[in-house]
Order: structure tokens, then C-alpha cells, then sequence
């Protein structure tokens, strides 16, 4: 059902559409019980008061007829599904509420405009890359900065045997992890006038490396 709602997550308190309509529509029942144009003025009335777009009720209502419950419509399973919903809010609201704080301090920073405007950074990114180097100041060289994320190469030898560089993973893995992020949006969007996009379209498998061992696109069905 998720892959059928694409707006991302609210600013103000972090919801989810999918998330928020599973808890009003707990079963597939609920919308393959009714015909598609009474689903669709229900649909309707349930986007505008709760601030979404009423897109796609054809598709949610041909796939609710698709389904076969394994759980059964009644009070328990409504209970589940609503508390289920309830409690990922509650995480999404506490989430929201900590990424407009970060955003809030890094505006107040003279880096901010110039980490945003990287390709693949944005208003959740930015904030946690500045978090994470801290005074960039601080790194009198370039090689200093890739050595903290600890992206700096190292030799794959034993004996004879020659493999192929590494990175040292010695540095801040949070540091790592967001830089993997960026990477990975790049990539995504496939800027072709972006010079770092290129440079990593021209390795051979890259790109297709990159999203398949990316634990947050491949381990879930995520500004």
C-alpha cells in the first residue's frame, strides 16, 4: 500500500500518508467493501481534512480488491492496527520535531546555503553534515577531512596476493553514513550536468553497486 502514496512525510509533525490512512482504512474491507465512487467521496472527504492530496483512489481501491485478509474486520484487529499506527507517529512527530530544531540552528550558520546547495544534500542532510564536521576549520587539508570520515584508501595486500583499495572506515561512521546518503540521492536522480555524477557513471557498475548495498533503500519497502 506504501508504494502508492509518494508525498513525503509532513514537516509540521511528520506523518505519513500511507500511515495515517491505514489507521482510518485498518482493513482492506473498509475500501473494497464499498463501491469505487462511494470509496472515492470518502477518499476525498479524508484527504481535505487531514491536509493531503486526493490522488489515486482508483488504484487503492482496485487493490483492496485484489487482497485477501488474513486477519478478520472486527474490534481487535481495528485495535492492532490503529495502536500499530499510533506509536510510529508518536516516533515521527518526536523525529519531525528534532529535524526542524537542527534546521533551525544550522540556518543560523554562514556554511548552511553553501552545504545545501551540494547535489543530493537537502534540508535533513545538510543539517546532519554540518553536525557532523563540526568547524570545518579545524581540517587544514583536504586529506584531513576524508581521513575523519575515514574514506581515505588503503592497500588490500597479503604476501602475493594484491586486491583491490579500500577505504579505512577509521572515521566517524555517522559522518560516512550521511556522505553515503548524498551519494546515494545522486545517483537516484541521475543528474547528467552534475561533474560527480559523471565521474561515478563512468565506473563501470557503480551506480548499480551503490543502490543495491544501501541499507536504508534496500533493507525498507523512508524527507
Amino acid at each position: 500500500m506504501k508504494e502508492l502514496f509518494a508525498s513525503p512525510a509532513r514537516e509540521s509533525d511528520g506523518h505519513e500518508k500511507w500511515l495515517d490512512f491505514a489507521a482510518r482504512f485498518w482493513h482492506c474491507e473498509c475500501v473494497g467493501g464499498l463501491s469505487l465512487n462511494a470509496f472515492t467521496e470518502v477518499y476525498r472527504k479524508w484527504c481535505k481534512r487531514s491536509g493531503y492530496y486526493c490522488v489515486g483512489a482508483g488504484e487503492i481501491h482496485a487493490l483492496s480488491r485484489q487482497c485477501a485478509a488474513v486477519m478478520p474486520k472486527n474490534n481487535t484487529t481495528k485495535s492492532l492496527i490503529t495502536l500499530a499506527v499510533a506509536q510510529v507517529n508518536a516516533v515521527a512527530v518526536s523525529l519531525a520535531a528534532a529535524a526542524r530544531e537542527m534546521k533551525r540552528h544550522a540556518e543560523s550558520l554562514p556554511e548552511y546555503p553553501v552545504v545545501l546547495a551540494f547535489r543530493g544534500v537537502g534540508k535533513i542532510l545538510g543539517p546532519q553534515l554540518i553536525a557532523e564536521i563540526g568547524d570545518v576549520r579545524r581540517f587544514t587539508k583536504k586529506s584531513s577531512l576524508v581521513c575523519f570520515a575515514g574514506l581515505e584508501p588503503t592497500d588490500n595486500q597479503s604476501g602475493k596476493f594484491q586486491g583491490d583499495e579500500k577505504i579505512s572506515k577509521k572515521g566517524s561512521p555517522h559522518l560516512r553514513k550521511a556522505l553515503f546518503q548524498v551519494m546515494d540521492c545522486l545517483l537516484q536522480h541521475s543528474p547528467t550536468g552534475d561533474p560527480i555524477y559523471r565521474l561515478l557513471d563512468r565506473k563501470p557498475g557503480y551506480p548499480r553497486v551503490i543502490r543495491a548495498s544501501n541499507p536504508m533503500t534496500s533493507g525498507q519497502a523512508a524527507a
